[in-house]
C-alpha cells in the first residue's frame, strides 16, 4: 500500500493521520489524490466506507493558501450528518495544515452561522439548502472558490438538491476545480458532469471487496407478524456492542423503537422529524454507548462513521443494492469485523435476488434460534421412533422353522410350505350336462 507521504501530503498532516492511526492510503486515495492536486477535474466512482473524505480534503488542503482570509474551497454534500462528519476530519487535518473551516446546515441559528461567516473561513463544508440560503441573502461570497467538491452527488439528486447545486456552482469562480463523488452515475449526474467539467478523470473502485469483506452477511427467513421476535432472538443471541436497526418510514422506526424499549432495550430512533438538536443528542448517546441499539431510516445510512458498531439489522429489506451496500456500511469500519442481519419474507425474494447480483455475492441463510430447537426436536422425535423399531424387533418370536430363507415376510404361508397347500380345484357338473339323457 501507498503511505500519504509519497502521495505528497506534508509531513504535518502526515503526522495527525497517524496520530489517529490512518498509516497507509486506501485505493480511491491512492487514485484521486495525485489527479486532484494536479488540478484536474475529477469524477470518482466509490461507496461509502472507501475513505472518500480523505480523498478529497487532502489534496484540497494542500492547495489553500492559509494567508489568504477568503473562502477558497467548498464541499457540498446532501445531509447533516455527512456534513458534520466531513467537518470533523476536516478540523483536524485542516489545524495541522492552518486552514480554517466551517460546517453550515439547516436547523442551525442562522445568526450564529453569519458571524462565523465573517471570521472568513477558507474551507466550507455545507448542504445546498443553507448554503443557497446564505448565497441569496449576501452572507457568504463563494466568487473566489475554486476548488469544488459533491460528495454523495447521486444522492443530492434523489433528494432533489441538483438545481440547488447548479446555482452554487455558477457563483463559483470560473476557473474552478471540480471533483464529483458518487455510489452510482445516473444520467442526470452525468449531464452535471458534462456542463460543468473540463475533461475529467474518472476513478471507480469495485466497492464490494474494500467495504463489504470485512462483514458477515446473513439473510434470515420470517413473516411480518414474526420479524419483532425474530429480531430480539438475534439480539439476545450475538449481544451487539452497537446496533442499528433500518427500516423504510419515520413511522416504522418509531414503532420498531417503542417495541424494543418495552421489552427492556437500551433504544431510540433517529429519522427526519427529529429536530437537529434531537438528532445531535441521540447519535450523542449512541457514540457514548449509553443506547445499544439505534432505529434508523435511510437518514442514517450514509455520512455516519460511528465506532464500535458491531451489527446492521435490516428489518425491511433494501429496494436496491446500493441503499444495502449504504446501511451494511455502518459496520465493518475501520478494519474492524461487522455483521449484517437482513430480514426477508417469502414475497421478498427477486428483491433479495437483485440485490445479490449488485453485490456480486450469495448472502448466506442463517436459521433461527426457534428453527434450530424445532430441528433438534424433530431429530429426538425419529430417533425415539428408531429406538421403538429396534427394540420391537428385538422382541418378535423367532421365525418358523417351515419359514424359508427370505425371511419371515411370507409369514410361512408362499404356497411351498408343507404346512400349506395348493387350494383343490373344485370339480363341478357344468361340463357333462350335455351328455346327460343319453343313456
Amino acid at each position: 500500500m501507498t503511505t500519504f507521504k509519497e502521495l505528497g501530503i506534508s509531513d504535518s498532516v502526515c503526522e495527525a493521520l497517524r496520530n489517529k492511526g490512518i498509516k497507509e492510503a486506501t485505493p480511491v486515495q491512492e487514485q484521486a489524490i495525485p489527479l486532484v492536486r494536479a488540478g484536474k477535474d475529477v469524477i470518482a466512482q466509490a461507496q461509502t466506507g472507501t475513505g472518500k473524505t480523505l480523498a478529497f480534503l487532502l489534496p484540497i488542503l494542500e492547495k489553500i493558501k492559509p494567508q489568504a482570509d477568503v473562502a477558497q474551497a467548498l464541499v457540498v454534500t446532501p445531509t447533516r450528518e455527512l456534513a458534520i462528519q466531513i467537518a470533523k476530519v476536516a478540523s483536524i487535518v485542516g489545524e495541522a495544515a492552518g486552514v480554517s473551516s466551517l460546517v453550515i446546515y439547516g436547523g442551525q441559528d442562522i445568526e450564529r452561522q453569519k458571524q462565523k461567516l465573517r471570521r472568513h473561513p477558507q474551507l466550507i463544508i455545507g448542504t445546498p439548502g443553507r448554503l443557497l440560503d446564505h448565497l441569496r441573502r449576501g452572507t457568504i461570497d463563494l466568487s473566489k472558490v475554486n476548488k469544488v467538491v459533491l460528495d454523495e452527488a447521486d444522492e443530492m439528486m434523489r433528494l432533489g438538491f441538483i438545481e440547488d447545486v447548479e446555482v452554487l456552482l455558477k457563483a463559483a469562480a470560473n476557473d474552478r476545480q471540480l471533483t464529483l463523488f458518487s455510489a452510482t452515475m445516473p444520467d442526470r449526474i452525468k449531464a452535471l458532469a458534462a456542463r460543468y467539467m473540463r475533461a475529467p478523470e474518472n476513478i471507480k473502485i469495485k466497492s464490494e471487496h474494500v467495504t463489504l469483506d470485512a462483514i458477515e452477511q446473513v439473510i434470515i427467513d420470517t413473516t411480518e407478524e414474526q420479524k419483532i421476535d425474530r429480531l430480539c432472538e438475534c439480539i439476545n443471541g450475538d449481544n451487539p456492542y452497537l446496533a442499528m436497526v433500518f427500516c423504510h418510514t419515520k413511522q416504522r422506526a418509531h414503532m420498531v423503537t417503542m417495541a424494543l424499549a418495552a421489552r427492556g432495550y437500551l433504544v431510540d430512533e433517529l429519522h427526519g422529524d427529529l429536530s437537529q438538536v434531537q438528532r445531535a443528542l441521540v447519535l450523542k448517546r449512541f457514540r457514548k454507548a449509553e443506547l445499544q441499539i439505534l432505529c434508523a431510516t435511510d437518514i442514517a445510512a450514509r455520512g455516519l462513521d460511528i465506532e464500535g458498531v458491531t451489527h446492521v439489522f435490516n428489518y425491511d429489506i433494501p429496494h436496491d443494492a446500493e441503499s444495502y451496500i449504504h446501511r451494511i456500511g455502518r459496520t465493518g469500519r475501520a478494519g474492524q469485523q461487522g455483521k449484517a442481519v437482513t430480514f426477508v419474507n417469502a414475497r421478498q425474494y427477486d428483491l433479495l435476488r437483485r440485490i445479490e447480483t449488485g453485490i456480486k455475492n450469495r448472502i448466506r441463510k442463517e436459521h433461527s434460534e426457534r428453527h434450530h430447537k424445532h430441528q433438534e426436536k424433530q431429530a429426538k422425535i425419529l430417533q425415539e421412533i428408531r429406538q421403538k423399531r429396534e427394540e420391537k424387533k428385538k422382541k418378535a418370536k423367532p421365525l418358523s422353522k417351515y419359514a424359508n430363507r427370505k425371511g419371515a415376510s411370507h409369514k410361512g404361508r408362499n404356497g411351498r410350505s408343507r404346512r400349506t397347500s395348493a387350494p383343490k380345484k373344485t370339480k363341478t357338473n357344468f361340463g357333462n350336462r350335455s351328455k346327460m339323457g343319453r343313456h
